[in-house]
């Protein structure tokens, strides 16, 4: 294997001191008084050995390495994916690399993804925390390195976030479903102790009861996975009471959703009705397209990496807590039932 290039191999094979190298490869060749000729001769041996300094080395020397880690619970989730394609892209204009960590929904899969990202001296944190206790995440924010949370956030915290209101955007798209005549509608959920899916759900259960009908609740699921949606939907399509519509608590329980109900022989929204918390171009292209309760992803994106500038900047934990409004896009998925009724009677 080929040995790594190093300030101290550059200063071998030029004969400059590594005090030299390291003055005119840090950009400090001019007030070190280096001449035009020493600093030529040491950038093309670089260059021509294709060296890279270490992120590391620099950090311990500048107590920086323009570097943030971003840890989330599920690259294969779109919404997740759009996020990390925000964050990345806004940190970039800022100078700043992002390193990130899927962690599968699991807590020790964070916690070892996150003491990785420590270890690489990264500047601040964005994280989707997966586990139910903020204590380490406060501690590290406080003493370590900056932490913002997003899309989930943990009650009676110090850490700063910024998600969506899923209690308003839950209690928006079931009051839609209610309006248009359903009142027998099933909700599946995500995570269940995850805040989103605690408030999605909190939503959901307050429109019912705004109409007396809480005790037609139905919840069921326990991950956002096309798996759970459409094992899910699968069962509720076999049961005595099928419902008239469903709630699926993101785009992944969605699609196991829709191909449970086609499996079925069942159309959209002729026989069931279905509404999504989650926005993505493909759900225009879904026959019928699909009606949805909209998140702001790169509103949350960018305000997040705003925050951590502004705490890395400041040297200084920020408290900043942030809960923007979802956006109901109405399509065709939902259908009409009083009107139904009133055309068939």
């Amino acid at each position: 294997m080929e040995k790594k290039n190093t300030i101290i191999s550059i200063s071998e094979r030029t004969g400059f001191s590594v005090s030299t190298v390291s003055r005119v490869l840090s950009g400090k060749a001019e007030a070190a008084r280096i001449s035009k000729a020493t600093v030529e001769t040491i950038q093309q041996e670089a260059k021509r050995c294709n060296y890279k300094p270490s992120l590391l080395a620099k950090g311990l020397r500048t107590n920086k390495t323009n570097t943030i880690g971003l840890v989330i619970p599920s690259m294969e989730n779109i919404y997740f994916a759009n996020l990390a394609s925000t964050i990345i892209r806004d940190a970039r204009a800022y100078g700043y690399t992002t390193v990130t960590v899927d962690t599968m929904e699991d807590e020790s899969n964070e916690r070892n993804g996150i003491d990785s990202l420590l270890a690489r001296n990264v500047d601040g944190i964005i994280v989707t925390p997966c586990g139910q206790d903020p204590a380490w995440l406060e501690n590290i924010n406080r003493n370590t390195t900056p932490v913002v949370l997003i899309d989930r956030y943990f009650n009676s915290t110090e850490l700063p976030y910024v998600c969506t209101d899923n209690y308003q955007g839950g209690y928006e798209a079931t009051r839609y479903l209610l309006n248009n005549g359903h009142e027998n509608i099933l909700c599946i959920q995500g995570t269940p102790y995850s805040m989103p899916v605690r408030e999605r759900v909190r939503g959901y259960l307050n429109a019912l009861r705004g109409k007396g009908l809480e005790e037609r609740a139905r919840i069921v699921g326990d991950s956002f996975s096309i798996q759970n949606g459409y094992l899910e939907t699968k069962l509720v399509l076999n049961s005595v009471s099928r419902p008239t519509a469903i709630f699926a608590l993101s785009n992944t329980i969605l699609l196991g959703a829709i191909k449970a109900i086609r499996e079925s022989g069942l159309s959209i929204p002729n026989d069931i009705s279905i509404i999504t918390f989650d926005n993505n171009t493909f759900l225009d292209f879904i026959d019928p397209p699909v009606t949805r309760m909209s998140q702001p992803v790169n509103e949350i994106g960018t305000l997040s990496v705003k925050l951590l500038m502004q705490s890395i900047d400041e040297k200084r934990p920020i408290d900043t807590k942030l809960q923007l409004q979802p956006q109901l896009i109405v399509c065709e998925s939902v259908a009409n039932v009083l009107l139904e009724a009133e055309r068939v009677g």
